[in-house]
């Protein structure tokens, strides 16, 4: 199936890439400010270490009557967040920082809420604690998650293209995971380990994209000379993008769906996939080629 006719698509994307790399590069500038004046990432429990208690009641209630209720415990730094959109009043008690004893602290949320709203109206979710060495642990371990996978796509797109590639799809990975980063800086959204998850998805995902691409140029490459070295890539990104948008808008369908529908545990992960297979899409035609370019050897 072929959404758009690759023979006479000739749309002049090369000639723009100074354009599109100014602006990725200010993307990744006001996520980069984002960090900074937050102070960092808004870390999950998965990461800041704590206690997260997903409760679901059986009647309407709001986060300040049961703030109130849970007053009696010494709880610390504590937040109380309701699942955006659900009709099962369900809320998630976060707690960061806390000069109580993390054991058993989940027990004591549960008598007290059973004890202001009655035990038939209080439901147990899900509880997940994790000590601070822990956390810093995952964090660390997530971080080199990420660059190892990096270092082998640099090793696999060497071996199998050329080094001018393969620091071009590097260079195209490392602008997606940053402008991801730098949104949910921007948003003050919780980063947690599924979000490392989505991240590494989106490092296959982009690079999927980004292979295909470059498969089209290798089997162009018959010209010699600049400017028919930028003809061949500007045609070979026409050619293929029939391809990457069928890809992109059927992927884009169902992380939509677990968006909307998914419910609030995978929100933030289904939010994270979106983020990253635009700007996936995005760096593999603009991002990515142009890189190849600017390597490419000068010819006498």
């Amino acid at each position: 199936m072929q959404f758009l006719n690759s023979d006479k698509m000739n749309v002049d994307f090369v000639g723009k890439r100074r354009l599109f790399i100014m602006i990725s590069a200010i993307a990744i500038l006001i996520g980069m400010a984002a960090l900074v004046v937050r102070g960092g990432l808004n870390y999950g429990i998965d990461f800041a270490g704590g206690t997260m208690v997903q409760v679901r009641f059986a009647k309407d209630l709001n986060s300040d009557q049961i703030r109130t209720a849970l007053a009696e415990i010494d709880m610390g730094d504590a937040s109380i967040q309701q699942f955006e959109g659900e009709a099962t009043h369900e809320f998630l008690i976060r707690v960061e920082k806390s000069q109580t004893n993390l054991v058993g602290l989940s027990d004591e949320i549960k008598v007290v809420l059973d004890k202001a709203f009655g035990a038939e109206n209080v439901d147990i979710r899900r509880v997940e604690m994790v000590g601070p060495k822990v956390g810093k642990d995952l964090r660390r371990q997530g971080m080199l998650a990420i660059i190892y996978a990096m270092i082998g796509i640099l090793i696999y797109v060497t071996f199998r293209f050329e080094l001018r590639f393969a620091v071009g799809a590097i260079v195209a990975l490392v602008h997606d995971v940053a402008i991801t980063v730098g949104v949910f800086a921007l948003l003050d959204k919780e980063f947690s380990l599924p979000i490392v998850a989505a991240l590494l998805a989106i490092v296959g995902y982009s690079l999927n994209d980004t292979i295909v691409v470059y498969d089209r140029i290798r089997e162009n490459m018959k010209g010699s000379g600049k400017s028919v070295f930028l003809e061949m890539i500007n045609r070979s990104i026409n050619q293929t993008l029939s391809r990457t948008i069928l890809t992109s808008l059927t992927t884009m369908l169902v992380l939509v769906s677990l968006f909307f529908l998914g419910g609030g545990v995978i929100h933030d992960f289904a939010f994270a996939m979106i983020i990253g297979v635009f700007v996936g899409t995005y760096s593999s035609i603009f991002i990515a080629s142009p890189v190849v370019i600017l390597m490419q050897p000068k010819k006498k």
